[in-house]
């Protein structure tokens, strides 16, 4: 019933910025924790950041500092403002309520950082 919709990845140099957005179909953002997830080649999927019902925000050590989680309810959107990338962020990223559900992972959206 729910799907869930990634966009806005492609190929960065490093040091560059990328917003993604996860659009989602059901009414879930609401009531439900959300997150953002990854996974580079060859590496298990990882959490990258998350934000609750109540907008209060976690980000993995990896990117704190440089990734900004948001979202609008009203929208059914998710947002990742992702700043000052680097090469080790390039993976697939994918969005999810937190912890994640099996049936709501999509196809998430690639992020490529390289000269």
């Amino acid at each position: 019933q729910v799907q869930l919709v990634e966009s806005g990845g492609g190929l960065v140099q490093p040091g560059g910025s990328l917003r993604l957005s996860c659009a989602a179909s059901g009414s879930i953002f609401s009531f439900n924790t959300m997150g953002w997830y990854r996974q580079a080649p060859g590496k298990q999927r990882e959490f990258v950041a998350q934000i609750t019902r109540y907008n209060s925000p976690n980000y993995a050590d990896s990117v704190k500092g440089r990734f900004t989680i948001s979202r609008d309810n009203a929208k059914n959107t998710v947002y990742l403002q992702m700043n000052s990338l680097k090469p080790e962020d390039t993976a697939v990223y994918y969005c999810n309520t937190m912890p994640p559900l099996g049936s709501y992972w999509a196809h998430g959206t690639q992020v490529t950082v390289s000269s």
